[in-house]
């Protein structure tokens, strides 16, 4: 195994802060167990120098979890490896309002000929074939129409 290479050595300033955090309770549960995790990875003569997989059954987090809150202490700095990642939504969105209102309203129309009635699958094609989006999946149907209380039959 390749030695690691993000090694946390923290001040007696923030290894102070980390246990005032802890102690306190009134931090959120992720960020008590970041601080937990960088107080057991402390490599500084102080520190108890735990091995990643030690810190996991201490903690009762994933390996991976450790290494990232590791890598954004040396990486990001201190208040950054207390924090979570921050999530991107912009762009998650598959069908935007005027997509929803086309699909809503398909839903409402008459179903192809041959068939009794839309199926998931069936609007998520067709609303393709219209070329409203680019792609859309079953799923996305779905979840459309459960939030306008809509049903494809």
């Amino acid at each position: 195994m390749p030695g690691k290479y993000y090694v946390v050595e923290l001040s007696s300033e923030e290894r102070k802060q980390l246990k005032q955090l802890i102690n306190t309770g009134k931090a959120a549960a992720y960020k008590q167990r970041h601080a937990r995790v960088l107080l057991l990875a402390d490599e500084a003569p102080e520190g108890p120098k735990m091995t990643d997989e030690e810190i996991t059954e201490a903690v009762g987090c994933g390996r991976s979890t450790v290494e990232r809150i590791r890598k954004r202490l040396v990486t990001e700095g201190f208040e950054a490896a207390l924090q979570r990642n921050p999530v991107d939504y912009s762009g998650r969105r598959l069908l935007d309002g005027d997509a929803e209102a086309h699909l809503v309203a398909l839903a409402c129309s008459q179903p192809p000929e041959g068939r009794n009635r839309w199926t998931l699958r069936l609007l998520a094609e067709k609303i393709v074939e219209l070329e409203v989006v680019e792609h859309c999946g079953k799923d996305s149907v779905h979840r459309v129409l459960k939030k306008t209380n809509l049903s494809p039959g």
